[in-house]
């Protein structure tokens, strides 16, 4: 108990920070049209679209986090070095689901993580349109709407739900498809919400059992993967074909992987 104690005090400045950040980037983000937001795809990447709200969140939120004197990995903008010797650094998406917020698809989100290297200590996760709030880590549990929140207690693939997607880097080719032949077939129901952020805190909160994605890119999903291990859930995660891309698989803690 005194060791889990000293770990939430010693995280406490660094999750209000991620917290009143991740409540801003909210607010700005209400008072954006996502209709007359504009939009293009990337030409590098031509799956992957770039809006402006992607931009004006980031820089909002970079403010933020520059206070705390940590260095920053952020999707717009990349690493950012704060010049400080730490293996601490935050872990920023300012927009997860950019397509679902400007085509009005679904829910997406604002999402930051504290990492040690690549390992989320922390992470707040703000659900948009929603305004919900969502918090976590390994050492500190996990709370969602100001309640404790826990995995489900299903271990069985063929009752279990697995949230998945097809980010911008994954591969159609024979070890994708044998991927998604081996990995989300199995499984009872399989849903794709476009925000992989959302697709960890469902699993956190006990909607589902299990989330795997190929290639996906590391801002997409430490701070869900920060809260799931606050909720009790486990993960691994092996490096992607991409920099800072990853291969995750995460649950429930009763289904692992094959």
């Amino acid at each position: 108990f005194l060791y889990l104690y000293f770990k939430m005090k010693q995280l406490q400045a660094e999750l209000k920070l991620a917290e009143s950040t991740v409540i801003l980037a909210l607010k700005v983000l209400s008072d954006l049209n996502p209709e007359s937001t504009s939009f293009s795809f990337d030409e590098s990447l031509p799956k992957e679209m770039k809006a402006a709200s992607d931009k004006i969140l980031e820089e909002i939120i970079l403010k933020q986090l520059r206070t705390s004197g940590l260095d920053i990995l952020s999707e717009e903008a990349g690493q950012i070095y704060s010049g400080n010797e730490t293996d601490l650094r935050w872990v920023v998406d300012p927009l997860d689901g950019t397509v679902n917020y400007v085509r009005g698809l679904a829910p997406c989100s604002v999402s930051i993580s504290l990492c040690r290297g690549d390992k989320p200590l922390l992470g707040v996760i703000g659900e948009f349109p929603s305004c919900k709030l969502a918090s976590g880590g390994a050492d500190i549990g996990a709370i969602y709407l100001d309640k404790s929140i826990q995995v489900s207690s299903i271990d069985d693939k063929k009752k279990a739900v697995i949230c998945t997607g097809f980010p911008s880097r994954f591969e159609f080719d024979l070890n994708g498809t044998n991927w998604i032949n081996n990995t989300i077939e199995p499984f009872g129901k399989i849903r794709m919400f476009g925000a992989a952020s959302l697709s960890l805190l469902h699993v956190a909160r006990g909607a589902a059992e299990v989330y795997a994605e190929n290639d996906i890119m590391i801002w997409d999903v430490a701070a869900g993967l920060a809260i799931l291990e606050g909720a009790g859930g486990v993960y691994n995660m092996t490096q992607g074909h991409h920099p800072d891309a990853l291969n995750v698989f995460a649950s429930n803690g009763l289904i692992l992987d094959n």
